[in-house]
């Protein structure tokens, strides 16, 4: 136990990484919600190591200590010391708590590396040494687009890998001739594998947009501190530390021309997340066909069997991949709302809501990565054409006398279709009489 002190006043502090600022927003954000996003805490480390190099490149900070929080920051990195980051995601403070959070972990750290006692913040402070030359409100949005940026990638590797197994069921099942329908009623005949190659074409656009998107969320604001305006950072430090991130990510990061908008406006959270949602939309259309044609009165395709359907219906199997996929759409919906209306709520010189638009945001990035991991390796990639069923539903159907419409015309046809319904000849025994 130790004793901790703030501008309220002091604390008792058990033999945690965290301090006094941790400490608070755990007793005052109290609920049983999802802790922050760990991508978010490695990204916070990321800025914090870049920051502390470049105010030892700017003489701002003493060497050793710039060092011990570079070490320090570089285990939350590779993931060690996470279950120090206890706050919930949803909190008040614009995400200052979570800041404070990191800043406390990593000095704590730093100082045991050091040989010295946890709190022994006169050697390292988590304010005046982890966090000097900066502030929450340019730190956060900062790691938000770091993570945001890392977790795209992987999305759109994962939605490659999904466009290639839907082309390769197209030419699966280039050969397997089978009812087109709107609207629910036959329409004319197509390919099964021209169905597949449709839901290809879709995710190819959305890898495009995916691919897209990356150029509009590598403008950071890191270097404006409190209001865009670089108030207690070097004109030195502004430099250096962008140059830092832009080494250390890979990600060709850029500070925004104008720190201040890019602190106030958060509207590129919504023009992106609109993307993510366009896809998940698409997905879902995908999951809902698949479940609709591997249902009994189609059977035109069969799913792979991944767990038992009912508890009291023996032998009943459900599409719950499809269902799955559907169900993440729903959710970003749920998320793009939350997004939106969080976004609108920007007031003056800050939006305080970052900490539920990071968590949406992020969620959203990482429900797209493995959903479609988990739909494309379970569904997709076990598909089966049922081609007798494909045939019978085509020899049984209206659809294949479109074909003969040119020959015939329109209201022929549809005479011929209505005595074939009446009849139970096929169209084609009326057209030879």
């Amino acid at each position: 136990m130790r004793k901790e002190k703030d501008s309220l006043g002091e604390k008792d502090i058990e033999d945690v990484y965290y301090g006094i600022h941790t400490a608070r927003a755990l007793e005052n954000f109290n609920i049983k919600n999802k802790r922050v996003n760990e991508e978010l805490i490695k990204a916070i480390a990321i800025v914090k190591i870049a920051a502390a190099e470049a105010n030892k490149k700017a003489g701002k900070l003493d060497e050793n200590i710039a060092n011990a929080i570079k070490e320090a920051a570089n285990d939350l990195i590779v993931g060690n010391y996470i279950d120090a980051f206890m706050l919930p995601s949803i909190q008040g403070g614009a995400g200052t708590s979570t800041n404070m959070c990191v800043n406390e972990v990593i000095a704590n750290i730093a100082l045991e590396k050091m040989g010295h006692k946890k709190g022994d913040y006169q050697i390292i402070n988590p304010l005046d040494h982890v966090n000097h030359s900066q502030s929450t409100n340019d730190v956060y949005p900062t790691a938000v687009k770091i993570a945001s940026i890392k977790l795209l990638r992987e999305l759109l590797d994962e939605t490659m890998a999904l466009q290639q197994e839907l082309q390769n069921k197209e030419k699966e099942f280039s050969n397997v001739l089978k009812t087109g329908r709107t609207q629910f009623q036959d329409a004319v005949p197509l390919t099964l594998g021209q169905e597949f190659g449709a839901y290809a074409e879709a995710i190819s656009r959305d890898r495009w947009r995916i691919y897209k998107i990356e150029e509009r969320i590598r403008r950071v604001n890191i270097g404006g501190t409190a209001i865009g305006t670089g108030v207690g950072a070097s004109g030195k430090y502004r430099y250096y530390v962008t140059e830092e991130l832009q080494r250390m990510t890979g990600f060709g990061l850029a500070r925004a021309e104008n720190l201040i908008d890019a602190t106030q406006n958060l509207d590129v959270y919504v023009e992106v997340h609109s993307l993510l949602k366009t896809m998940a939309l698409n997905l879902n259309k995908i999951a809902r066909d698949f479940r609709i044609m591997s249902s009994k009165p189609f059977g035109e395709i069969s799913l792979e069997p991944l767990q038992a359907g009912s508890t009291i219906m023996p032998g009943k199997i459900n599409p719950v991949g499809a269902e799955f996929i559907q169900q993440i759409y729903y959710k970003i919906c749920g998320n793009d709302l939350t997004l939106t209306m969080a976004c609108g709520e920007g007031e003056l010189e800050l939006n305080a809501m970052h900490p539920i638009i990071a968590e949406v945001f992020l969620e959203s990035f990482e429900l797209l990565r493995d959903g479609i991991k988990i739909f494309r390796e379970k569904v997709v990639k076990n598909i089966k054409a049922n081609t007798e069923n494909c045939t019978k539903h085509l020899e049984n159907s209206i659809t294949k006398a479109s074909v003969y419409i040119e020959k015939y015309g329109y209201d022929k046809l549809a005479e011929l279709i209505k005595e074939s319904q009446k009849t139970g000849k096929k169209i084609e025994e009326l057209m030879e009489e």
